[in-house]
């Protein structure tokens, strides 16, 4: 029978698992849009949002025995922000 220890060492990765794989979705998908989508859109520019997003990816990589540190609470925000308000801007846009 596993202790809580395991049980919370197994909960802590599926969570950074999770993490990861939003913030690796949002850096892709903002990769597949136009620059003037997102102007026209008004959002940031494409630059600014594969940025932040991708030093999201990577602030993630890097520190992988702390998932839930400050940095990756902050990049995680912005991915969210992403998924929440900049992509169903950018698909309104895109839809035919």
């Amino acid at each position: 029978m596993p202790n809580v220890t395991e049980l919370e060492l197994n909960f802590y990765l599926v969570v950074a698992f999770v993490i990861l794989v939003v913030k690796i979705f949002t850096f892709v998908n903002a990769l597949m849009f136009s620059g003037e989508a997102y102007e026209a859109a008004g959002k940031l520019t494409k630059p600014a949002w594969c940025l932040i997003l991708g030093i999201g990816v990577a602030v993630n990589v890097l520190l992988l025995g702390s998932p839930i540190s400050f940095l990756n609470l902050i990049f995680l925000l912005a991915a969210l922000v992403y998924l929440a308000d900049v992509r169903p801007a950018l698909l309104s846009l895109t839809r035919r």
